[in-house]
Formats: structure tokens, C-alpha cells, sequence
């Protein structure tokens, strides 16, 4: 199957990624906020099929040595498609020899993991909706 990558956020109906965010449970912002983060993005990544958002993700960097992903969503429908694979390939490829930090929710791991992603001893966060994100076991 043949995909079309967008790497701007040019031209991106907003409603429809953030339905793509809400169909895999992470649509928790606005969608206000949602268009906002992936704006002040480093690398953003769109994925169509013709005309419709199958998937997204993003990372933000300082561009020199340290990089975080997030948001990555695909449709349901499209899973298991490789469509996964050609987001996080897509932000790889926008930041060369830079670390990179995945964030992603409970569950996802191993489908990480086979990218070459390996979970971390050592990481720590401060949420703002902290019972929220311990209730979806994010954090202990």
C-alpha cells in the first residue's frame, strides 16, 4: 500500500488528527492544545491514505542532542500495516545522532521495542493530572 508522508503541519485539518488521537485513547487535550503541540513540534509526521489521516507523531528536540516522541496514533484499521514503523522512521530520519526518548502509553512496548527502542531504568516525570496518569498506569 502506498502512503503519502507530510512533514509540515501545512494545510492539516486539525479535527482529523485529533479524531486519529482520540480513536487510540490519546486525544486527553483540547483540540486546541493538540494543533499547539504539534506546531511548536521539531518534526512532525502525517500520514495519508489519498486523502485521509490514517496516522501521526511527533518529536520535540533541541536539535543537537536530545529528542522526545510522542502522539503516535494510527487508526485502528490501519494497525499492523506498517504504517507505525513509517512514522517513527519518518521522525528518525529528522533527527540524526540525536538521543531520543519515546513516551508512549501502557501496553505499546514491545511494538517499540522490535524499532530498537529499549525502556529506561532510570526516568521520572512530574504530571500535571497526576491521579489521572497513575489510574492509566503510567506511573506507579
Amino acid at each position: 500500500m502506498q502512503y503519502f508522508v507530510q512533514d509540515h503541519c501545512d494545510g492539516i485539518d486539525w479535527q482529523a488528527v485529533y479524531h486519529v488521537l482520540q480513536e487510540v485513547g490519546l486525544g486527553s487535550h483540547s483540540l486546541e492544545l493538540t494543533q499547539k503541540a504539534f506546531e511548536n513540534s521539531f518534526r512532525v509526521v502525517f500520514i495519508f491514505d489519498q486523502n485521509q489521516l490514517i496516522g501521526v507523531g511527533r518529536a520535540i528536540s533541541d536539535g543537537a542532542y536530545e529528542a522526545a516522541v510522542y502522539d503516535i496514533a494510527v487508526l485502528p484499521a490501519y494497525q499492523g500495516k506498517q504504517v507505525g514503523k513509517l512514522i517513527i522512521h519518518e521522525i528518525q530520519n529528522g533527527l540524526p545522532d540525536i538521543n531520543i526518548i519515546l513516551y508512549a502509553r501502557p501496553g505499546v512496548e514491545n511494538f517499540y521495542k522490535k524499532l530498537g527502542y529499549s525502556r529506561m531504568l532510570t526516568g521520572m516525570a512530574k504530571f500535571h493530572r497526576e491521579e489521572r496518569m497513575r489510574e492509566r498506569k503510567f506511573i506507579e
